[in-house]
């Protein structure tokens, strides 16, 4: 399951419910906009893990975080603490608040939403994806992989992230990911 679909079907739809419900979406909007959103996420994620010394962070992350919470109890989606975590999150991702602000552009472009709107879900976006990605590494990481080592080094981690940003589904992320960061920064 890649993070998209783990997203839109935690907790039975509750979560992504919530997540639209407290920026003031419908059901369909938020789909839309979590459709929209969370690959331009995942791509940042995916960025900054292949970097040195980013895998280690995000394991780190993932693994001392507590963003669990955000999916397994989606009343907090909507509180204060999620927005200032999430807000970090953001920072980390994507480095900086233009960034944010041309994902929310892109993704009002796409979806027909406001960018005012798609600005709030970012943060609470950005919670979730993190809360996906926990959930699945520590379901992963208690099973010793074939080498001994617990899920192979976040290898599960990508296999979540990979679906989304391979989109012309040829196997290879790179040319994918470079678009998309390409976008995010004003290109083409």
């Amino acid at each position: 399951m890649n993070i998209l679909e783990a997203i839109l079907n935690a907790q039975g739809g509750a979560a992504a419910r919530e997540a639209g419900r407290s920026v003031g979406l419908s059901p369909d909007q938020t789909t839309a906009a979590l459709s929209a959103i969370v690959p331009a996420l995942a791509s940042g994620l995916h960025k900054n893990a292949t970097q040195q010394g980013g895998l280690d962070a995000l394991l780190g992350a993932l693994t001392g975080g507590n963003h669990a919470r955000y999916i397994d109890q989606p009343s907090t989606l909507g509180a204060q603490e999620t927005l200032t975590d999430g807000n970090g999150i953001l920072g980390h991702i994507l480095g900086s608040k233009d960034a944010s602000r041309a994902i929310a552009t892109q993704a009002a472009a796409q979806t027909g939403i406001g960018a005012d709107v798609l600005k709030q879900l970012l943060p609470i976006a950005a919670t979730m994806v993190m809360a996906s990605l926990a959930k699945q590494y520590s379901g992963q990481s208690a099973m010793p992989s074939s080498a001994g080592m617990p899920a192979a080094a976040g290898g599960d981690v990508f296999g979540m992230l990979t679906p989304l940003l391979d989109v012309n589904r040829d196997g290879s992320i790179v040319d994918d990911v470079l678009k998309n960061v390409g976008k995010i920064f004003g290109g083409s």
